[in-house]
């Protein structure tokens, strides 16, 4: 949805990425929607192996979120140069191991789109997971399932969501 550029934070002294949500993509209500919604659904969550949200805003009419800036590659990119991600799983399990059954999510927070692709690893080997722009938030926190009513981002029964290749069967 977006392109991410590096930049200097001078107020901090530290270099952070910035995503500017598209200009293709800034004249749709549902994608300015779904951007501060992913902006939200990272914040909310401040968890060691998920990315770090620093700033949300609007410049000149384009929508932008500052984040901690991720030197690595994406497990995708590991994948394609190692046999197996057994080094990077429990990474992604203690980010994920919040949830007590799977009718359960961290903070009411589904990813709905965890792919090789949006599981960055760092050059010094953390796991950080990325891109909740398809997050499903439960209106309150609190439990997800199925049918919770959600914030922002609405759809509609039979719609699928996220890369078909990495969807549950029972979804």
């Amino acid at each position: 949805m977006g392109e991410v550029y590096r930049a200097r934070d001078s107020r901090l002294n530290r270099d952070v990425a910035v995503k500017i949500l598209s200009s293709t993509f800034a004249r749709d209500p549902e994608r300015l929607r779904r951007f501060q919604q992913e902006a939200q659904a990272i914040a909310a969550l401040n968890h060691p192996n998920i990315l770090g949200v620093h700033d949300f805003g609007q410049h000149d009419g384009s929508l932008y979120m500052v984040t901690e800036l991720l030197e690595g590659e994406t497990l995708r990119e590991r994948l394609s140069l190692e046999s197996a991600a057994g080094p990077h799983g429990n990474g992604v399990c203690r980010a994920r191991r919040a949830r007590p059954s799977k009718r359960r999510t961290y903070k009411g927070i589904v990813h709905r789109d965890l792919k090789p692709e949006n599981i960055f690893v760092t050059h010094d080997g953390r796991v950080k997971i990325l891109d909740f722009g398809l997050a499903k938030l439960a209106r309150l926190g609190g439990t997800v399932t199925s049918d919770s009513e959600t914030v922002g981002l609405q759809t509609e029964p039979g719609i699928l969501m996220g890369t078909v290749g990495y969807m549950s069967p029972n979804r």
